[in-house]
């Protein structure tokens, strides 16, 4: 049996990854989301245990000091995590997984799981970027312009990627992901 591809999609917070990921879930079936713990609250409509596992501090520091994180880190002073036993047991099941995570944690991805397929979903520009944030209205002004600064940095990082998809409509970045996901499949075997 093929053991499954682990593929990383991250990019700038606001930049849709998530929008991206759930047309990808529309009817693609190819891939499994991978589901994320993180100590934020919840915004209006999200769901614990399918949009992310929402823990304490204290869960999520007692899950790190145990190893049972691919990746965590504090983002916008929220910590956030890939639960280890999930990713490990789907990849042995042959199931290709796709984590949606920031820059920090596709880092850590790349030591631990350095055969991973790592996708950068980048903005249009950063006035593009800051108009989604505020669009979404989660953020209050201190937070958004947090987020627009590390985008800055963020979008640097593009270089250590496999592939960088623009995400000028959500219909093309979802048909670009696609191509890299069946490609890589048919690389594997």
């Amino acid at each position: 049996m093929r053991k499954g591809i682990l593929f990383v999609l991250s990019g700038p917070s606001g930049v849709g990854k998530g929008t991206v990921l759930d047309a990808l879930m529309e009817d693609f079936t190819e891939v499994e989301y991978s589901v994320s713990a993180t100590t934020r609250d919840p915004r209006p409509g999200e769901i614990d245990g399918e949009d992310y596992f929402f823990i304490s501090v204290e869960k999520f520091k007692e899950m790190k000091d145990n190893d049972k994180f691919v990746e965590s880190a504090k983002v916008h002073n929220n910590y956030y995590g890939t639960p280890k036993d999930y990713v490990n047991k789907s990849l042995r099941e042959g199931k290709d997984i796709i984590l949606e995570i920031d820059i920090q944690g596709a880092k850590q991805v790349k030591k631990k799981c350095p055969e991973a397929v790592f996708i950068f979903l980048k903005p249009p520009s950063l006035e593009e970027l800051e108009n989604r944030l505020s669009k979404r209205d989660t953020e209050n002004e201190k937070n958004k312009k947090i987020r627009l600064k590390n985008a800055k940095k963020e979008i640097d990082e593009i270089a250590e990627y496999d592939y960088s998809i623009l995400n000028d409509k959500v219909e093309n970045a979802v048909k670009k992901l696609k191509k890299i996901i069946l490609k890589e499949k048919e690389k594997r075997g």
